[in-house]
């Protein structure tokens, strides 16, 4: 997932390590939310959401009818400015690829969205189906979502999903390190090239 060039979400100040909005950018966005909010119900239905989604993300029309339903956390088929926050900060996130430290800086939200059928556990569905709006993606994160599944039921509960959040800012860790050490040894052998010239 990724937002689409040009796209004034690109040039809201975002903080990378609490992964939230200046507060300066949180009033620009009110402003933003005002005008998707046509009907002036301080909400956005589907039809306004999916618009929205269509024009700032590559997101296909199963995804945008995926992440609404997800967002319309009681159902009321609306969403309001503080789930349009919550997943503008999202978006943000993926766009500075610290989608995983969003996941475990905001763990409790995160565990409220990915629960869509409300039964306060994760199921290995419910991840699968909603881990596109994370980016989250591979076998090593399914192997992680089992690892972490201490009680044996298949399903993660707040605790587990906790602890699978700090599993997860771990990798993204080892992965940052990884293309750190690369990018420097990528470094010194373009420098001993011209050194032997």
């Amino acid at each position: 997932m990724k937002l689409l060039k040009g796209v004034l979400l690109r040039l809201l100040d975002f903080n990378s390590v609490y992964c939230l909005l200046s507060l300066r950018n949180t009033k620009i966005l009110a402003e933003y939310f005002k005008i998707l909010d046509v009907h002036h119900k301080n909400t956005l239905n589907d039809v306004q959401f999916t618009h929205f989604m269509r024009e700032v993300t590559d997101f296909g029309k199963k995804e945008i009818l995926m992440t609404f339903d997800m967002l319309d956390w009681n159902g009321s088929g609306e969403i309001g400015f503080q789930q349009f926050y919550m997943l503008v900060c999202i978006l943000i996130s993926s766009q500075h690829n610290v989608e995983k430290n969003f996941i475990f800086r905001h763990s409790r939200p995160v565990f409220e969205l990915l629960d869509m059928d409300g039964g306060r556990t994760i199921s290995p569905a419910e991840f699968r189906s909603s881990a596109f709006l994370f980016n989250l993606k591979g076998h090593a994160l399914k192997k992680i979502f089992y690892e972490f599944d201490v009680s044996g039921d298949e399903h993660l509960n707040y605790k587990e999903f906790k602890m699978f959040t700090m599993a997860c800012i771990y990798m993204q860790e080892e992965e940052l390190k990884e293309r750190m050490s690369s990018f420097r040894r990528s470094a010194s052998q373009r420098g001993q090239r011209t050194k032997t010239e």
